[in-house]
């Protein structure tokens, strides 16, 4: 028989091996928690203080309800186990498996910690998308098992919409493991101390996506200059050579309005400075790209190593990633590394320090940050201690805490306009600005389509700032007819992603000078818009330009992001979610209210089928007149050409030149 017992608006549900903890955690959202130790922890890892909210509690002898708004949650004993059923005005969305007694499993690890699996009756039709990015093709993860982890490519957010019209968080910071099969579904925690998860429900999309943000928070309004063109490549070797590019670009009358400086500029990991034989004046250096109205990106790692003369202080001050096993080095690059733990409230002031001497002092206010998962081989979590404990336990909170160090960083020095590039992230990350990119990619058709579901996907989890690297990563031979190709799909895409950054590791040309012998990490091959080819270069030109004329209608859709989370780049059931077709779609999607964009994925393909949702679209760079929606229709893009429409009527199609 059960305990049951209801107190501030709460349900405690006590029986043997578990207690389970059911309240209201702001309107039309309840938190569930369930542990085998007698009383859940209040820890909230990453979540905000709920709202203030009206809610009802019924508790009987071994039955209780909570009802709050669209949300309402009923447990009760039967056979001497007990049944979690949720429902959503009034239809169940989720029920507990009846599969021994407590609502969750609990598998002992050591001490007060538990393998945590909370397991769910499969829902019949249902649609499932989110869970952050990977190298994978279904934007519909019904049917499919993930691993809760990051890793280069890789960045898990625990969170989902369903097409029933729910949101789940899973709040657990520990790597871990969810399935979504046709006879169940399950969460699991690798080692945790309970589960916890929260279940929220607006009537639509865009009200559950508010509802997931006044949970992790709002990202900040994006600066103009980010929603233009960034330049990168890997890498720039010198000053020279950056200024270089910069001056080539502002003569060809396409500047962009970002330049990156990667990685290696500096004397050696850890030490977040740039090398004097090659980076000589970067004070001037950031002048001369300000007057052009270029800002300068840099790049900034969390390995260090021995050799770093921040080393040694922030090792005995324990601010670095330890083992539990007492060995040094947990990621292999040009000698053995450590890592940072920005986890620690101090590691992350003493870091911040270094960068406002070396990068910020000369101008400086925008940063890469690099390798934020963090990149650990192998990984081995329970051999990591952070400041937080166990990395078992927590290590999915890393790229929180390092977004947030030069968040807190730069708004201390009264910076307003602060958005990162980070290669990982977790719910509440948007909340710093950070824009989210997915790895290092290889350079196929390939991985061009699976960007397209992985910007899905991330938009799903409060991540509206993402982008990919156009042309891919790794692989690309800008001399080949494939790679040619492939840059201008991808450009495309980019042109209709939240931020447009060209970046790669281009195969080196037969010609190609070094032009600084010796370098620890030598440049790969040239990565700016001439690089591909005369017949390539004006059509990438005009796509540059174009971002350029897009850019009031794209500020003014990010603008309503930090409002209420509404993603740039969103589904189509994200506007259109009466309609059962859009929830099916994955290859195409919409960029605001009013652009509809079908990027072309695949090598030598100039015809795909759209899906026009209802309404009246005007073909971009097509005859003017409308098409009537509802219905899929083909249509024809040479390499020169995409296919975008635009809602009848919508301001922006002035910017297509109609």
């Amino acid at each position: 028989m059960a305990n049951v017992t209801a107190e501030n608006n709460r349900i405690i549900f006590a029986m043997r091996d578990e207690t389970v903890v059911i309240e209201p955690y702001g309107p039309d959202c309840i938190r569930v928690r369930a542990t085998r130790l007698g009383s859940p922890s209040d820890e909230g890892w990453t979540l905000l203080p709920p709202e203030e909210c009206d809610c009802t509690v019924i508790a009987g002898r071994d039955r209780a309800e909570i009802i709050n708004g669209k949300i309402s949650a009923e447990i009760f004993g039967v056979w001497g186990g007990r049944k979690l059923v949720v429902r959503k005005n009034g239809k169940v969305i989720l029920e507990s498996r009846e599969e021994g007694d407590p609502v969750c499993r609990y598998r002992h690890i050591a001490g007060d910690m538990y393998q945590v699996t909370a397991m769910f009756e499969a829902n019949d039709g249902e649609h499932i998308y989110g869970l952050g990015q990977e190298q994978q093709d279904f934007f519909d993860r019904k049917g499919c098992a993930v691993d809760l982890v990051h890793y280069n490519t890789k960045s898990t957010l625990p969170v989902i919409y369903s097409s029933l019209g729910y949101g789940f968080l899973w709040n657990n910071p520990s790597p871990g493991r969810c399935e979504f099969t046709n006879n169940r579904t399950l969460w699991q925690a690798g080692c945790a101390r309970q589960a916890d998860y929260l279940i929220f429900a607006g009537e639509t999309p865009a009200e559950t996506m508010r509802i997931y943000c006044r949970l992790t928070g709002l990202p900040p309004k994006t600066p103009a200059w980010a929603a233009g063109f960034w330049q990168c490549k890997l890498r720039y070797e010198s000053q020279d050579d950056l200024l270089a590019v910069a001056r080539e670009y502002k003569r060809r009358g396409v500047t962009p309005d970002a330049i990156v400086i990667d990685y290696f500029h500096w004397t050696e990991q850890g030490d977040w400075d740039f090398d004097p034989a090659l980076w000589p004046a970067p004070a001037a250096m950031c002048r001369e790209l300000e007057d052009m109205g270029i800002r300068p990106v840099v790049s900034i790692w969390p390995t260090i190593n021995p050799a770093s003369r921040n080393y040694r202080p922030m090792d005995e001050s324990n601010l670095l990633v330890r083992t539990e096993n007492g060995q040094y080095g947990i990621f292999d690059f040009y000698g053995q590394q450590t890592f940072i733990d920005p986890t620690n409230p101090e590691t992350r002031e003493y870091v911040w320090e270094q960068v406002k001497k070396s990068y910020y002092s000369y101008g400086i206010k925008t940063f890469w940050l690099d390798e934020a998962e963090p990149e650990v081989h192998p990984q081995q979590f329970g051999n990591l201690r952070f400041y937080l404990g166990n990395g078992a336990e927590m290590a999915m909170l890393y790229p929180y805490y390092y977004a947030k160090t030069f968040y807190d960083g730069l708004k201390a020095e009264g910076e307003e306009e602060i958005v990162s590039l980070t290669r990982a992230a977790w719910p509440g990350s948007q909340k710093f600005g950070a824009i989210v990119w997915n790895g290092d990619i290889p350079s196929t058709f390939d991985a061009l389509r699976q960007s397209v579901v992985s910007g899905l996907s991330m938009s799903v989890c409060g991540i509206p700032l993402w982008n990919s690297d156009i042309g891919g990563f790794h692989q690309g031979d800008t001399e080949s007819a494939y790679f040619r190709e492939l840059i201008v799909r991808w450009f495309q895409f980019g042109l209709f992603c939240p931020i447009m950054r060209l970046h790669g590791a281009r195969k080196r040309t037969s010609g190609q000078i070094d032009r600084h012998p010796g370098v620890k990490e030598a440049s790969g091959g040239d990565n700016e818009l001439w690089s591909f080819g005369e017949e390539n270069y004006p059509v990438l030109r005009g796509l540059v330009l174009l971002r350029q004329r897009l850019r009031p209608y794209i500020l003014r859709q990010l603008d309503e992001t930090s409002k209420n989370g509404s993603p740039l780049m969103r589904p189509m059931f994200f506007d259109f979610y009466n309609d059962e077709r859009c929830y099916e779609l994955s290859d195409q999607y919409m960029f605001g209210p009013d652009i509809l964009f079908a990027p072309i994925c695949a090598e030598g393909r100039t015809e795909r089928s759209v899906y026009l949702p209802e309404g009246q679209w005007v073909r971009v760079g097509g005859c003017g007149e409308p098409e009537l929606g509802g219905r899929d229709i083909v249509c024809h893009a040479e390499i020169n050409e995409f296919i975008a429409f635009v809602r009848e009527g919508a301001d922006v199609l002035e910017a297509f030149g109609k």
